[in-house]
């Protein structure tokens, strides 16, 4: 019998691609990464780190849901989008991915289910399975561009499901929520008695304005209990601070006891470090230069993206709203890998639709979020691997 739990039994084989690319770096060559989405290795604005500094940084006053003050601080930064939150309904924790096993602690019971996006970012299951919470795949079809269709929704539902979780926008896909989505979802939850949570980390980087977009379901008068989330890591480029945030809401009686149980759950962990919490304001004032930064980057990625494919190409950039990433449709043959792998031999690094569950389709997602002159060093050679079918 293994000492080990079946939870933390993951599969750790490599895959073809990743063997490829650590042969290519063991080996000295270049690599232009299109995947790279830590903002602190793009040359993007980074803050002073002097708030760390704070005269009350090494007192610890702990309090469950997060320092008041901090709280108080989201509060007044979500209240600039449009959000009129109370801080007593925030809960802060060191990460989304924490505050997700978190909530799989408050809403499941082992063996229960959470409904997941697909196409969506790999990280779900894995935080579900460590709390013994399985997920099922409700896919977004891309004739909607992959938006939400709610009848997928419903169909993926089983009699031990507890909540939808929503990406907002899709990651890597860029789709927003839009009011007609949220009202359908709203009445197939408040009927089916779900949770809804939605993930909103990427929620600032709309690339535009659009009629009917949702940019957070916080604040909002909806029929059952609601979990947004985010954090810095997104909202101001600063991942290695370590500070999230969860704002609960929904139905008064549910929300007030999701956020008594989350008390009770954020006590017995108490994650989030002083010094983070006391300079949290400083933080995120930085936000908007941060986030105006980016904007002007992926978007300008994004347009020599479009201005690199050939008229009559066989791929194309798949439409979005938002976010750090494009997506491409290339040809089914020879397929994402080998072109993956033909686009390594150029030296560039790109990500299979795989990795995301894309399907009905062949796909390759890119990060715009990369330094500019390796995104057009870069366009090159991604134009003739793809004219050349891989």
């Amino acid at each position: 019998m293994s000492p080990f739990s079946a939870r933390t039994g993951f599969a750790r084989t490599w895959n073809a691609l990743a063997l490829a690319l650590a042969s290519r770096r063991a080996r000295g060559l270049p690599v232009m990464d299109l995947t790279e989405t830590n903002p602190t290795r793009v040359e993007l604005p980074l803050p002073a780190p002097a708030p760390l500094a704070h005269p009350d940084a090494l007192r610890y006053a702990p309090e469950s849901l997060g320092l008041l003050s901090a709280r108080e601080a989201v509060a007044a930064f979500l209240g600039t989008r449009g959000a009129s939150l109370r801080p007593e309904h925030l809960v802060l924790s060191a990460s989304t991915s924490e505050a997700y096993g978190w909530l799989f602690k408050l809403l499941c019971e082992p063996g229960d289910n959470v409904l997941v996006p697909a196409p969506s970012y790999p990280l779900f299951e894995y935080l579900a399975r460590l709390e013994g919470v399985e997920t099922r795949t409700y896919r977004l079809p891309r004739a909607h561009g992959f938006g939400l269709d709610v009848d997928a929704v419903d169909a993926a539902r089983d009699a031990r499901t507890r909540a939808v979780l929503v990406v907002n926008p899709g990651n890597p896909t860029g789709h927003y929520l839009h009011e007609g989505e949220l009202e359908a979802l709203s009445t197939l939850c408040a009927r089916a008695g779900l949770a809804l949570v939605s993930d909103e980390v990427f929620s600032d980087f709309a690339w535009g304005e659009e009629p009917g977009r949702v940019g957070s379901v916080a604040g909002r008068e909806l029929p059952m209990p609601t979990f947004s989330l985010s954090g810095l890591s997104k909202v101001a480029g600063l991942p290695g601070l370590k500070l999230a945030w969860m704002h609960v809401g929904g139905p008064e009686a549910a929300r007030d006891e999701a956020l008594a149980r989350l008390e009770l759950v954020a006590d017995t962990y108490l994650p989030v470090n002083t010094p983070v919490q006391l300079s949290l304001p400083e933080w995120l004032a930085h936000a908007p230069r941060f986030q105006g930064a980016v904007l002007a980057r992926v978007k300008e990625n994004r347009r020599r993206l479009l201005e690199a494919r050939p008229a009559g190409a066989p791929w194309d950039v798949v439409p979005a709203q938002g976010g750090w990433s494009a997506v491409l449709r290339i040809p089914l043959e020879p397929g994402e890998e080998a072109t993956c792998l033909a686009l390594l031999e150029e030296g560039v690094s790109v990500q299979p639709g795989y990795f995301y569950d894309f399907r009905g389709g062949a796909f390759l997602v890119l990060s715009l979020l990369t330094h500019p002159d390796v995104f057009a060093a870069a366009l090159g050679p991604l134009a003739r691997v793809l004219a050349a079918g891989g």
